[in-house]
């Protein structure tokens, strides 16, 4: 497996794609494009941390000494959420920041991802600038006189949890009367470190599962319902009134019902949405503006419906934290994010963040009086289905093009691969630029609808 270079960084297998060389390169070549952009006479500081793998220590250290190598300060926070370091960036003075995370990726597996000044990763037009500099690396080291300081600020943790308390909407004593019983699976990672403070400082009783941040990683690190069948059998056998599951970077919130059931990945973002849409919109009624959600071309339709319910509108983007967060910006969206999990919202930072998500569930759920499952029962409801087909040397763009010259009369948008909106249903499809394979969503009324209309898919074109 070669190293995967995207928009959202670098991430490889530890020893094989991702070495200690590649570290110095990648973190050699952000020391220097955020010199280029540091203010003549202000010193380049970024902030780094990293989620609790096993291998995330050593390549701290290397990252930490390289970028201290070419005479930048580096702030470590240890380890901590993505987000932690989004927002760690953002209040302070630093240039950049770095995290060390391969996200939802197996144990084997660690990365870099990296924030530009405002906290948030590095857009297409800077990730295309960040590789032309590690291609064409023009500095050299400091020399030993004008090498970086280091300094350890582990107070993150809790300015991020303070952020979550602090915020408009949060009601701590509300919360707190409701006396919550969550079981917590943080799959040994950094979640351990921040989400059982959080519960119990919001007075919740917590049952706490793969929270030891080891960075043994319990079950297969990506929150998807297959992986969480330990999580729902204990909130069960706990009569528990929520489950709750990040992935081992924290920028991944998902629930599970207190029925021992699933909410849904999806239904992370439908539900939040909601929430935060009634809040706003009896905030400013009488200002008359049109509030804006914005998610990803893949999230759920239920958001449309939501969005329709509370006469809000709803911005779609190509899928990508960043895309969500920059049009997010630039709309003055109130509530935005992904269907795989991932909450932003805007008055705490524009970055996907569990953490928040987690404040803005519980809030709901004080104020609702009811239950998860019965939540979700008054939501528009929707079954998505996804899949990937094998193309082996068939050229993806063409397949996409004769998708779209079929369903030229059908409601189409091009923004990232082909997303086709029918009256009952939706289909997108998405080359990968790592493997040769077409990725394929659908969703519908129900699961075997959904189901069918991607089977449909790969049986005419596939």
């Amino acid at each position: 497996m070669s190293l995967i270079v995207s928009i959202s960084g670098v991430r490889g297998i530890v020893g094989e794609s991702l070495t200690p060389d590649v570290a110095v390169l990648y973190s050699k070549a952000f020391a220097e494009y955020c010199l280029q952009r540091t203010p003549q006479g202000k010193r380049c500081k970024i902030v780094l941390g990293r989620d609790g793998r096993i291998t995330g220590k050593i390549l701290t250290n290397i990252i930490s000494s390289t970028l201290l190598s070419m005479g930048c300060d580096v702030v470590a926070i240890g380890i901590c959420p993505t987000p932690t370091v989004a927002l760690a960036v953002e209040k302070s003075d630093a240039i950049g920041g770095i995290a060390v995370t391969a996200s939802h990726n197996p144990m084997q597996w660690n990365g870099m991802k990296f924030f530009n000044s405002m906290g948030l990763f590095l857009d297409t037009n800077e990730t295309k600038d960040f590789l032309e500099v590690v291609k064409e690396q023009k500095l050299g080291y400091a020399g030993w006189d004008k090498i970086g300081t280091h300094q350890s600020d582990e107070a993150w943790i809790q300015k991020h949890i303070d952020t979550v308390l602090q915020l408009n909407c949060i009601d701590v004593e509300k919360i707190k009367s409701r006396k919550f019983k969550v079981v917590l699976d943080c799959i040994n990672s950094a979640g351990g470190v921040i989400v059982p403070p959080l519960l119990k400082m919001l007075g919740c009783e917590v049952i706490e599962m793969n929270c030891d941040v080891s960075g043994v990683f319990a079950h297969t690190p990506e929150p998807i319902p297959e992986n969480l069948t330990a999580l729902a059998q204990k909130v069960r056998d706990e009569k528990a009134n929520i489950g709750i599951a990040v992935d081992p970077d924290v920028d991944r919130l998902v629930l599970i019902t207190e029925k021992g059931e699933p909410l849904g990945e999806e239904y992370t973002i439908a539900s939040v949405v909601n929430f935060v849409l009634s809040k706003e919109l009896r905030a400013v009624s009488s200002e008359q503006k049109v509030k804006r959600v914005v998610v990803n071309l893949s999230t759920t339709r239920a958001v449309d419906d939501i969005a329709r319910s509370h006469n809000a509108e709803v911005v779609r983007t190509p899928v990508g934290e960043i895309n969500v967060a920059m049009k997010m910006k630039e709309v003055g969206a109130v509530i935005g994010g992904e269907g795989s999990g991932g909450v932003i919202y805007p008055e705490a930072h524009y970055g996907r963040d569990a953490i928040v998500g987690i404040g803005l569930v519980l809030q709901m759920l004080a104020e609702f009086g009811g239950s998860l499952s019965e939540y979700k029962s008054a939501l528009p409801q929707y079954y998505i289905t996804k899949s990937k087909i094998e193309i082996g040397s068939l050229n993806p763009d063409e397949l996409l093009s004769r998708i779209i010259q079929k369903y030229r009369n059908e409601k189409i948008n091009t923004d990232d691969g082909v997303k086709i909106d029918f009256a009952e249903g939706w289909v997108h499809l998405r080359k990968s630029n790592t493997e040769p394979i077409v990725r394929i969503i659908g969703e519908a009324k129900s699961r075997e609808e959904a189901e069918k209309l991607i089977e449909n898919f790969k049986r005419k074109f596939f």
